[in-house]
C-alpha cells in the first residue's frame, strides 16, 4: 500500500550497550512491516560494524543463492564526519542526516535507524527524532545499569543513568522542534524460560523504574539459539515459511514472541488490516 501523507513513522532502536539484540530487535520489526506491505527504510548509524546492513545484506545474497523470494528494504550507512573540529563535525553531521530523512521520508512509511553501542552525535540526533524509541536490554542488573542505578541491598532505583539523561534531552529537543513526542519502549530481551529471583528483581525495578522516566515496559525477545543462527542467512522467524526450513516447536514459540512484539510495540496502522 503506498504512502497516503508526506510524515514517515520514524523507529529508533538504540542503547548504549552491545549484545542486547539491537540488530536482531531491528530486523524482525523491519520484515514483519514489510510483510504488511509497509514500505520501510532502514538507517545503520553504526559506520564500522554496520550489523543491520550486513543483515540486510546477508538476506539479498541468501535470497539469490536459493533463488527465493524475499521482502527486502533499502538500506543506507550513515557515517559521523572525522574532518574539521568539533563543531564543524556536529553540523555536517547534522546537515547529512537532514538531507537523508528529507530524502527517504516522502516515500517511505516508516523509517528504522539503528544507533550504535556509544554515545555520538548522530545517535543523538536520531533520538531526537524518534516517534517510537526502541531500547532492548539483556535480563541482567548490568544493563538496567544502562537506565539507573539499583542499591545493591534493596534493589530500588536510586537515580538514573547517562542514557535515561540523553533520553530526557532528546524528548526535550524533539518538543521544541516540532511539538512531538517520543513513545519509548524498553524491552527486556533474552529472558530465560525458568523463574529465577534475579530475574523477578530486574523485573520489579524495571515496573518502578518506568514510572519514573516514562517509558513503556514490554517482554522482548527471549533465549533461543536460532535467534543467532538466522543471521548469516539473512532470515528472521517471520520468513521461516517462505523457505524450506523445517519448523519445530522452539520455532513456533519464537513466532509468537514476534507476534506479541509488534502488538505491543502499536506502531500506525499495526491493528489494521492491510491489502
Amino acid at each position: 500500500m503506498p504512502k497516503n501523507n508526506n510524515k514517515a513513522h520514524i523507529i529508533v532502536v538504540g542503547n548504549e550497550k552491545g549484545g542486547s539484540g539491537k540488530s536482531t530487535t531491528a530486523m524482525h520489526i523491519i520484515v514483519s512491516l514489510m510483510k504488511r506491505n509497509f514500505s520501510v527504510s532502514v538507517i545503520d548509524l553504526d559506520g564500522r560494524q554496520k550489523s543491520l546492513v550486513r543483515y540486510l545484506e546477508n538476506r539479498l545474497n541468501y535470497a539469490n543463492k536459493h533463488e527465493i523470494k524475499l521482502t527486502l528494504a533499502e538500506a543506507y550507512t550513515l557515517t559521523r564526519s572525522t574532518t574539521g573540529d568539533l563543531e564543524n563535525m556536529m553540523e555536517e553531521d547534522t546537515i547529512n542526516f537532514s538531507k537523508l530523512m528529507d530524502r527517504l521520508t516522502p516515500c517511505s512509511d516508516f523509517i528504522l535507524i539503528d544507533c550504535p553501542g556509544s554515545d555520538s552525535n548522530l545517535s543523538r540526533l536520531a533520538h531526537s527524532y524518534a516517534d517510537t524509541l526502541v531500547t532492548p536490554i539483556n535480563d541482567s542488573f548490568l544493563d538496567l545499569d544502562l537506565l539507573a542505578t539499583v542499591d545493591a541491598d534493596t534493589f530500588k532505583v536510586n537515580r538514573l543513568s547517562l542514557y535515561s539523561e540523553m533520553v530526557w534531552d532528546a524528548r526535550k529537543y524533539r518538543a521544541i522542534r516540532d511539538h512531538g513526542t517520543i513513545d519509548w519502549v524498553v524491552m527486556r530481551n533474552r529472558t530465560s524460560s525458568l523463574d529465577a529471583l534475579n530475574k523477578r528483581r530486574v523485573n520489579e525495578a524495571l515496573k518502578e523504574l518506568q514510572k519514573r522516566i516514562s517509558f513503556r515496559y514490554i517482554q522482548g525477545l527471549g533465549e533461543r539459539v536460532i535467534y543467532r543462527e538466522l543471521f548469516p542467512k539473512g532470515l528472521t522467524l517471520v520468513d521461516i515459511r517462505n523457505t524450506e526450513q523445517k519448523i519445530t516447536m522452539s520455532q513456533i514459540a519464537a513466532r509468537q514472541e514476534i507476534r506479541r512484539l509488534m502488538s505491543e510495540l502499536n506502531f500506525p496502522g499495526w491493528q489494521e488490516e492491510r491489502a
